[in-house]
């Protein structure tokens, strides 16, 4: 299902143009991006303004941030929420449910979920200590909160994030979050993944589509870029173009490096 079918640019003032992100290529030249399929993805070399842009996308389109703080609160996104001000976005029908995720916002929360169990696991061996002299019925009820907070984060992630590989890790929280009938914007996802989670991550999109969900991810992998019918959009070039899988650079690079890496790795000097 197509959710958000197309983003528009409201012209910037005069004197904004020359600022960022306005000044970016791709945006400076943005009139209409429309999203005709349920799986859109964004690619090009790092500055092209991709990130920026999904970031901005996320900020309109009022997307929950997963593992940083209120993206209308991140002193780092100011020029993100002025462009976001002057998107307008074409829904065919709106939906609350989905979210915005970097990779490098994924690092951090597991990190914090991690603390929040050790927190919880103290505080429980705290009450077997400080009511060991007191009925089990008493030592539970001082010790509730905490074992909810344990059975919560066991009820999300399994065994717990920090049990997990960064790669498993990060599909067990992608999954976990997932909603049908979403919109999903995600940036890099495929950082802390190997290229068989990748794969993975191919198959939890698939489900997610059939399910009614949207996506429009910013991503550098071949593998991610290969799903099927999926639209891409080059930010390479002002104003940006669709670009066929088997064209992109991404992809005719792999593929060259692999077919004679030596070729490569002489050129180089290594």
């Amino acid at each position: 299902m197509v959710l958000l079918r197309g983003v528009g640019l409201e012209p910037a003032p005069v004197d904004e143009t020359e600022a960022f992100p306005f000044r970016v290529p791709i945006i400076a030249e943005l009139e209409q991006l429309d999203f005709e399929r349920p799986v859109t993805f964004l690619v090009g070399e790092n500055g092209s303004g991709k990130s920026t842009l999904l970031e901005s996308l996320a900020l309109a389109s009022r997307r929950v941030a997963v593992g940083s703080e209120d993206l209308g609160r991140d002193a780092s996104l100011t020029p993100q929420r002025q462009l976001a001000d002057r998107l307008r976005l074409v829904w065919n029908r709106k939906s609350a449910r989905g979210f915005f995720l970097r990779a490098e916002d994924f690092f951090g929360y597991a990190k914090r979920m991690s603390a929040l169990v050790a927190e919880a696991e103290e505080d429980l061996a705290a009450v077997d200590v400080d009511y060991a002299d007191r009925s089990a019925y008493v030592r539970a009820l001082a010790g509730a909160p905490h074992a909810k907070a344990l059975a919560e984060i066991e009820g999300l992630y399994g065994e717990g994030l920090d049990a997990q590989s960064h790669g498993e890790s990060f599909l067990k929280l992608f999954e976990s979050r997932l909603a049908p009938e979403g919109l999903y914007l995600l940036d890099e996802p495929e950082v802390p993944l190997s290229p068989l989670r990748q794969l993975a991550l191919l198959a939890l999109l698939r489900d997610a589509v059939d399910a009614g969900s949207q996506f429009i991810i910013a991503t550098h992998s071949p593998i991610l870029l290969a799903f099927p019918d999926a639209r891409i959009w080059s930010c390479d070039t002002a104003p940006m173009e669709q670009v066929a899988w088997e064209d992109l650079e991404h992809v005719t690079l792999t593929r060259s490096f692999l077919n004679d890496p030596e070729r490569y790795l002489r050129r180089l000097g290594v």
